[in-house]
């Protein structure tokens, strides 16, 4: 595990080694979701590492990452951080692999950097449809549960059967319960709290099918079929605005008996649909 300090914040990151192939090989940076971390995408980078370079990082304030000066947790806000990292790091040729709020920052950053990123992956990322009443419902129990987290919370093993549970279609290993409970009591308050109103507002929620539908890159979006977090419904909705949706979804792909941590659930289905997905050629066209 690395740390490089960006805009004021000290980010934690991991870097694998780059390729031995004569090719060249694009880099696959991994955004996670709120109040995650990067380890969760380290079984599928464990798969992954043979064939491509791949960068994992603590978005601000999560994980082992720090919240810095800034008061500034907007969508676009971590999409900049990204930028100032994959330049730190001299990474131009980039596929980003999102999940949840990350594929939000994900679909952020390669409209406002596209000349470096090659595409897009989003799992269990969606939206679009600004729903007045559920959002106000959601934001308000996030804001309470966000202030009753405390540290002690985190040693408890009902806990962790409970996190091992929540929004998936079968249990996790127990340790992944762990860890989901290690990441919610020791995300910082101000960027947990920041991204929940931000990335849940009217305004931002109708933004993001205008950014997706400006992509030129190639853009995929991976839903559970059992995901009640983000419906398929609402993930099909997102990915009709890319031109590549073609009236069919097929820029969309649903994954049985999975809710909405694809990259555990099904990490063997999504290494294998990654491995095709990146294989294809990206044209001029396309960028």
């Amino acid at each position: 595990m690395s740390s490089v300090i960006i805009q004021g914040a000290k980010h934690s990151y991991s870097l694998t080694t780059p390729t031995q192939s004569k090719k060249q090989v694009p880099t696959i940076a991994f955004l996670h979701g709120w109040m995650l971390s990067q380890a969760y995408w380290q079984p599928l980078i464990s798969q992954l590492q043979p064939d491509f370079q791949c960068l994992s990082y603590d978005l601000r304030g999560f994980g082992l990452s720090e919240i810095g000066d800034r008061d500034d947790y907007s969508l676009i806000s971590y999409a900049r951080d990204l930028e100032e990292l994959l330049d730190r790091l001299e990474l131009s040729q980039v596929w980003l692999v999102g999940h949840s709020l990350g594929g939000a920052i994900a679909l952020w950053g390669a409209n406002l950097f596209s000349d470096r990123i090659l595409g897009v992956v989003c799992l269990n990322a969606g939206g679009g449809i600004y729903i007045k009443e559920e959002f106000e419902k959601f934001r308000t129990a996030g804001k309470i549960i966000l202030k009753l987290r405390p540290k002690w919370l985190q040693n408890l093993p009902l806990v962790h059967l409970q996190f091992a549970k929540d929004s998936v279609k079968y249990p996790l290993d127990r340790s992944w319960g762990k860890q989901r409970a290690i990441d919610f009591v020791s995300a910082k308050y101000q960027a947990a709290k920041g991204t929940l109103l931000d990335s849940t507002s009217e305004q931002e929620v109708h933004k993001l099918p205008q950014i997706v539908s400006k992509l030129r890159q190639p853009i995929y979006f991976v839903a559970g079929a059992n995901d009640t977090i983000m419906e398929p419904k609402y993930v099909n909705h997102l990915a009709s605005f890319h031109y590549s949706f073609n009236g069919y979804g097929e820029n969309v792909f649903e994954f049985p008996n999975c809710g909405h941590m694809a990259m555990l659930e099904q990490t063997n289905l999504l290494h294998r649909l990654l491995l095709d997905l990146l294989a294809k050629p990206v044209t001029s066209s396309c960028l």
